[in-house]
């Protein structure tokens, strides 16, 4: 009797053949509905219309919690510049350089070398960071990039960019070591403090080339927003302020040091290199066992620099790295690790194959074995689309509101936002992939309402997030950085071991 009035109302309500028509897919739903189980909830129908966009950033809102331990001090150090940032095809046409055909240059000692090397990466849509041999040159370069229509200059340096990062929140105290000079400290958060050890009288510039995704020169079009940066920087590349920067924790009592800039070392040639880089270790040894130390990691070329930082010196003293996909792949490339025969990554890097190569440096160089002499036990890898937090079980918390912390922070700065703005991203990492690239992982999903994935692979924990891409970025220097000092505000470690 309930179905006979049912379908007589709804003979009323859609009594014109016209309406009929446009709602019998309709009427059939309902009817179907109706029969078993009564009419629809219209209210789940409707959020899932919702886009996959909007539910990400609202799980984002309710679920990014911060720890409760928080930390009250971090210590920064020790590259610091003044970044220039122009247009790259710009720049370019205006030092009357022609475009030609991309070629990868480890050091730059020329304009023509400048121009290749920018082609390379371009065209790949990838960022690269590059030392100038010749000084001259580069102040020429300099002045005419400072010069250019639309320059900016901004702080500088994956230390003092993670600096400026900390410094947002007002209840962290933050200590930046490092070289700067007079223009860098005007341009430095006032809530920094600055040990006057590390100041000096001229600035270390460094020169950002940046694209837009689609923009063409000549016959190169980029894939993907992204920058090229190159300096002739002797300061950063010396690490000239670490034993300063180390000396001066004494008094400040940091809970966590960050550390970046040996990357900067590569330029200054492999006698010179070699050396320093044992005394920066012997000085990083002074740091209290208890302190856990991030190194922030960035473009390298010489594979036996790599080496002796993951495997001899550096990887081992540290308890956190952060890294993108060019310099993950670069590093089992150059000590043969998981995938190294992939010259590179062909549009987002496939989770897999990324799991394979973060499992493989924490179960060979970090501390998955408590009596391992390494202090390696976390790993932040972002790319465009995703970001991997990757953790030996028992030494961090909060992880997975770390690495949605981190994502939203790529989401809104890309933009140039301090919120997420629902109309200026997109979607693009993959909705299902594998834990491995093997063929043994499991098959796992992304759920927009709860956008953090997690895996296990023996004592390692996983946690995955998507980001979502800016569609028109407006800067893309320092996101990196950004990245991981959010991603470190939102962990904490955990008291079931020390380090």
């Amino acid at each position: 009797m309930k179905r006979r009035v049912f379908f007589s109302f709804v003979a009323r309500v859609c009594g014109s053949i016209m309406w009929r028509k446009a709602l019998a897919a309709l009427l059939l739903a309902l009817a179907v509905g109706y029969f078993y189980g009564g009419l629809p909830n219209f209210q789940t129908s409707s959020q899932s219309n919702s886009s996959l966009e909007q539910a990400i950033s609202a799980a984002w809102e309710a679920l990014i919690t911060l720890p409760s331990r928080q930390w009250s001090k971090v210590a920064v150090g020790v590259n610091a510049c003044v970044d220039v940032v122009v247009s790259g095809v710009g720049l370019l046409q205006a030092l009357a350089v022609d475009p030609g055909t991309g070629r990868d240059h480890d050091v730059l000692n020329s304009k023509e070398d400048l121009k290749e090397t920018f082609i390379h990466y371009m065209e790949r849509g990838a960022a690269a960071e590059r030392f100038f041999s010749d000084k001259e040159v580069f102040q020429r370069i300099a002045r005419a990039a400072a010069e250019y229509p639309g320059a900016k200059l901004y702080v500088g340096g994956n230390a003092a960019l993670i600096g400026q990062k900390f410094a947002t929140n007002p209840d962290l105290m933050v200590l930046l070591c490092g070289p700067v000079g007079p223009k860098l400290h005007e341009l430095l958060d006032e809530q920094i403090v600055v040990p006057p050890e590390s100041l000096q009288e001229t600035d270390e510039f460094h020169l950002i080339l940046e694209y837009k995704a689609g923009e063409k020169w000549a016959s190169i079009q980029a894939p993907q927003a992204n920058r090229f940066i190159f300096s002739h920087d002797v300061s950063n590349g010396a690490m000239s302020t670490l034993e300063t920067f180390v000396a001066s924790l004494e008094e400040f009592q940091p809970e966590l040091v960050v550390l970046s800039g040996f990357h900067m070392m590569e330029g200054q040639g492999r006698e010179l290199w070699g050396e320093r880089l044992k005394e920066a270790v012997a000085t990083i040894g002074d740091i209290p066992k208890d302190i856990p130390i991030h190194l922030e990691l960035a473009s390298m070329t010489d594979k036996d620099f790599m080496n002796r930082i993951m495997q001899e010196q550096v990887l081992p003293v540290v308890s956190s790295i952060g890294l993108n996909e060019q310099e993950l792949l670069f590093l089992s490339q150059a000590a043969e690790g998981p995938h190294a025969a992939l010259p590179a990554w062909k549009g987002i890097p496939e989770v897999g194959r990324v799991s394979d190569i973060l499992f493989w440096i924490l179960e060979q160089h970090g501390r998955t074995d408590p009596s391992s002499e390494s202090d390696l036990t976390r790993i932040h890898f972002h790319t465009l689309a995703y970001h991997i937090l990757a953790t030996v079980d028992g030494y961090w918390g909060n992880q997975a509101a770390a690495v949605m912390a981190g994502a939203r922070v790529a989401s809104s700065q890309a933009c140039g936002l301090q919120a997420v703005d629902i109309s200026k991203v997109e979607l693009k990492a993959p909705l299902e992939f594998h834990s491995s690239h093997s063929g043994l992982g499991e098959q796992l999903s992304l759920n927009p309402e709860e956008p953090v994935t997690v895996w296990h692979r023996g004592n390692i924990t996983f946690h995955l997030s998507p980001v979502l891409v800016c569609k028109r970025p407006l800067r893309t220097v320092g996101l990196g950085d950004a990245i991981s000092a959010e991603g470190l505000v939102y962990s904490e470690i955990t008291s079931q071991q020390p380090f």
